[in-house]
């Protein structure tokens, strides 16, 4: 986060994948109990908030670089939301004028819009000199979206409940991924509710998942990739499970899909695989016209 001037602040919004995915159960409340590993990587978007004086009818503009698939007006958009509740919250006078370049990937199991929410709430406190801890800004994202939470503290993480029960784990060293998303997109509605809780045939071992991370294991973390949303969303998108293939074939010592979709991310050994399997892909991007709207990109894990 970099103060542009003393009315300005620019940050960074970083994606999430998660290294594994379970359902525990539906809560009454229509919401799923869940488990999951989530981490931070390097691909992220970037927000430029500045304070303004207050101006009547006008308490927050949002403006992007280029307009998302859903096309939903900028008042329905997480950052706006954000924007909005801290100043009703907190009696803040002044208007937001906030810039969003999007680089995430939107409806990608990435959570871009939990991450771009995240940051407003980071930066406003920061802006307005508010001193609130990162309990209370989680607090309010929660109110916001399930992955807010964690897309505040970052980094390693096992999530339960809803993912708002957070709970830290050893840092993962800088591990290299190459993601694919196909240019299709899903929704994260639709896959719960087609999710057959009573007959799935496997849930991801997340101690094990846990373990690895404690031990810095890379080809352990892989073979503990795990993600009980698979189950519905391969069935609706084949070519997720092509990507996974694909991805194996190129050295990947382990693929999973992020989220609800349709994201899918490689993990490998070290960059000089990761930047092989990446070539490849994108050549057979090139030969494959199914594959013209996919984005491939090479990342990384991080902490902050």
């Amino acid at each position: 986060m970099s103060i542009i001037p003393e009315n300005t602040i620019k940050i960074k919004a970083l994606a999430k994948i998660n290294l594994s995915l379970d359902v525990t159960g539906r809560r009454n409340d229509g919401y799923h109990d869940l488990e999951m590993v989530m981490q931070t990587i390097s691909i992220y978007d970037e927000l430029e908030i500045s304070v303004l004086p207050e101006t009547p009818g006008i308490p927050v503009t949002l403006s992007m670089d280029r307009e998302l698939p859903d096309k939903i007006p900028p008042q329905k958009n997480l950052v706006y939301k954000a924007a909005m509740l801290m100043k009703e919250k907190y009696n803040i006078k002044n208007s937001f004028n906030i810039f969003l370049k999007k680089n995430i990937p939107a409806a990608a199991g990435l959570a871009g819009g939990s991450s771009d929410c995240a940051a407003a709430l980071i930066a406003i406190n920061k802006l307005c000199c508010l001193g609130l801890t990162d309990e209370e800004l989680c607090n309010t994202g929660a109110t916001l979206g399930a992955d807010v939470p964690y897309c505040i503290k970052k980094g390693t993480m096992l999530c339960k409940g809803t993912g708002d029960i957070l709970s830290p784990l050893p840092p993962l060293k800088e591990t290299w991924l190459v993601l694919v998303k196909p240019g299709i997109s899903v929704s994260t509605a639709y896959v719960y509710k087609n999710l057959d809780l009573k007959n799935l045939t496997y849930h991801p071992d997340t101690a094990g998942m846990v373990d690895a991370i404690k031990n810095n294991n890379i080809k352990c973390i892989a073979s503990c990739l795990s993600n009980v949303l698979e189950t519905v969303t391969t069935k609706e998108y084949p070519v997720i499970n092509e990507i996974k293939e694909l991805l194996a074939d190129n050295g990947a010592a382990g693929s999973l899909m992020s989220g609800s979709g349709p994201s899918v991310f490689g993990i490998f050994e070290n960059k000089e695989i990761a930047e092989s399997a990446l070539q490849n892909i994108e050549d057979y991007k090139q030969k494959n016209p199914e594959y013209k709207e996919t984005y491939i990109t090479l990342c990384h894990t991080v902490q902050s």
